[in-house]
């Protein structure tokens, strides 16, 4: 690639709403992803565990999607080049993970206000709502990496990402259930986080195997000299990560340490790592081997007036999810909306 002039607005601009943007959909995919991955796991819990669980996400899943709000709003007003070709070849996914999401808002309030025979039905809907909204956002980072590649390959690794991410994300809630409850919960919490442990281990490593395979930009990024050697602490660390996870979750079941928050904070270090490597892996494309950041970004005198307000914004949205999470810590209570 050419030297790069960074000190230039017209280049470093976009390269500040692309960081925004990835910071923003980073906090979405991490802090939506716990409530998404708790919605999962509640058909698999008893009537009396299901209402504790939800009472862990409560004061915190309308903040946590306020994520995507953010990401989506500067992708349309920062890279508009990009967001026609982007939201075409991804019409569906999102579509069917609107549908999800809006299933989950209207089953989190009525499960509560409506007469105790139907509680079930909305349950059920609040699990279905949460799949969906997964296994969409797994088919639409698929879809990304690929470079929206049309052939079966392409489509089969972003239907595998697809399946990959929920388990992740399964993994997130049960982590942070083990953080957020006590007792029989959380120990039906210690052998969930395990199963979806492994489960997440394999889709990152069959992911990050697959990936190369569709760019030999990629792969040339990854694995030319001396790119890998500098990068290789990322797959090590992730390593190192996962089996911390294992013996902390191991440790804590038995009761032979008292960190609950060492597993969900490591889980959230290789989401980090994860997404590192992806978007390693794209910069500086926008639409991988189509369309840069800067190709994409809109003119400098409408990407100035936008600067302003997001710095505005970010930290407001950052402050605020901080100090909610600071009002709230420490183990959840049973759930009452009195």
């Amino acid at each position: 690639m050419t030297s790069i002039d960074y000190t230039q607005a017209s280049i470093w601009l976009p390269l500040f709403f692309f960081v925004a943007m990835g910071f923003a959909m980073l906090s979405y995919v991490v802090l939506d992803g716990y409530d998404l991955g708790i919605g999962m796991l509640l058909n698999r819990a008893s009537d009396h565990d299901k209402d504790m669980m939800i009472a862990s996400i409560g004061p915190f899943w309308d903040a946590n999607e306020t994520w995507i709000v953010l990401g989506v709003g500067l992708l349309l007003v920062a890279f508009p080049l990009a967001h026609g070709p982007i939201l075409t070849e991804l019409y569906l996914p999102v579509a069917a993970m609107l549908m999800g999401l809006i299933l989950r808002g209207v089953s989190f309030d009525f499960r509560v206000k409506v007469n105790i025979e139907q509680k079930p039905l909305w349950n059920l809907l609040f699990y279905i709502g949460s799949l969906i909204a997964s296994v969409s956002q797994g088919i639409m980072i698929g879809r990304l990496i690929v470079g929206f590649d049309s052939g079966i390959l392409g489509w089969g690794f972003s239907l595998l990402v697809g399946i990959c991410l929920p388990a992740g994300y399964v993994l997130l809630g049960s982590t942070w259930l083990i953080l957020k409850t006590e007792g029989q919960l959380q120990q039906q919490s210690f052998r969930w986080a395990k199963t979806s442990l492994w489960l997440t281990g394999f889709g990152i490593a069959l992911v990050s195997a697959a990936t190369p395979y569709f760019s030999s930009e990629i792969m040339h990024k990854w694995f030319a000299w001396p790119q890998i050697l500098w990068l290789s602490p990322v797959p090590l660390a992730t390593v190192i990560l996962f089996l911390l996870t294992n013996r902390s979750i191991q440790s804590l079941e038995q009761g032979a340490n008292k960190r609950e928050w060492l597993p969900f904070t490591c889980v959230v270090a290789i989401f980090w790592l994860a997404f590192f490597g992806i978007a390693y892996s794209i910069f500086p494309y926008v639409i991988i081997g189509k369309m840069t950041l800067w190709q994409a970004a809109a003119a400098t005198e409408s990407l100035w007036v936008i600067f302003w307000g997001a710095i505005i914004v970010l930290p407001t949205i950052l402050g605020y999810t901080l100090f909610s999470y600071r009002i709230f810590k420490g183990k959840a209570s049973a759930l009452t909306y009195y």
